[in-house]
């Protein structure tokens, strides 16, 4: 069995396990289509089942989701932008903030208005 993603003007509407056969002959194709996706691959890297990379192939830079954008182009999934001065990496496809996250032990939410990262405090 295989992870399939209904694509719809490029965002993902439905994410189901099917076999190949079931895409190509019973799925409803009238409105859309029907992409594979990977449940193993993240950032554009393949993970194995103990969560970690195993070289295998990385397939369409992430695992869709309902919601996420299909970049028909490139042939990958990715999410939506969060934050207007994100960009997203071509190479992960994953989207950046203009300056990394602290890596201190605490948590930060990012500042849109100022762009740079807020410590979260829990109020």
């Amino acid at each position: 069995m295989s992870h399939f993603a209904k694509v719809i003007n490029g965002k993902v509407v439905s994410v189901i396990v099917a076999e190949q056969d079931f895409i190509d002959n019973y799925a409803d194709h009238s409105d859309g289509k029907w992409v594979q996706t990977s449940y193993n691959t993240r950032h554009n890297v393949h993970y194995g089942s103990d969560n970690n990379p195993d070289g295998g192939v990385a397939l369409r830079g992430n695992y869709a989701f309902i919601g996420c954008v299909y970049d028909e182009q490139n042939d990958v999934f990715y999410e939506q932008q969060p934050y207007p001065s994100w960009v997203l990496n071509k190479s992960s496809w994953f989207w950046e903030a203009p300056t990394p996250m602290p890596n201190d032990g605490k948590m930060y939410i990012w500042n849109e208005d100022n762009k740079f990262w807020t410590e979260f405090t829990g109020a």
